[in-house]
């Protein structure tokens, strides 16, 4: 994959990112009665958002890294 195409697509997912922890996109998950891994929708929500977007710098990262190393 082309280092621009991917860095478009990250900045595309945050995105969606915000969209999904801000109005309206929370509503869909502000309920506390359905547990999921036993924490409420509304706590599981933002933090899933959290660990997606730390999964996406990773991927970044790691091909910036390889297309810097593939230039030296």
């Amino acid at each position: 994959m082309n280092l621009r195409a991917l860095r478009a697509g990250v900045a595309g997912f945050f995105v969606l990112y915000l969209l999904a922890v801000i109005w309206p996109g929370a509503l869909l998950f502000k309920k506390a009665a359905p547990l999921i891994l036993g924490v409420p929708n509304s706590l599981f929500w933002p933090a899933l958002w959290i660990l997606l977007g730390g999964a996406a710098l990773a991927i970044l990262d790691r091909a910036e890294s390889r297309a810097e190393s593939r230039a030296d």
